[in-house]
């Protein structure tokens, strides 16, 4: 049986700081922001996006590989705030 995926969560969550190019922190604050971007990431790697990791495609879940991305800094996000667009 597998390891629960929220202790492997918590972990990420500890060591997913990074800084942007544009100065600004990549820190992944909640679970449940790191639960949103993991998917993002999934769908991309699902519709033939190349991974960022030295992970078999064809051994590893696109999920797992996401959160293995998401937690070596290899995705870079923006964090919107109130008022905010994402086109800007």
């Amino acid at each position: 049986m597998t390891e629960p995926m929220f202790e492997e969560t918590e972990e990420i969550t500890e060591n997913t700081e990074e800084t942007s190019e544009n100065g600004q922190d990549q820190t992944i604050d909640s679970k449940y922001r790191l639960i949103i971007l993991a998917a993002q990431r999934s769908k991309q790697l699902q519709r033939g996006a190349t991974p960022r990791v030295e992970l078999d495609p064809r051994k590893s879940k696109p999920t797992r590989i996401a959160l293995r991305e998401l937690e070596n800094g290899e995705v870079r996000f923006d964090t919107l705030t109130d008022g905010q667009t994402a086109g800007k």
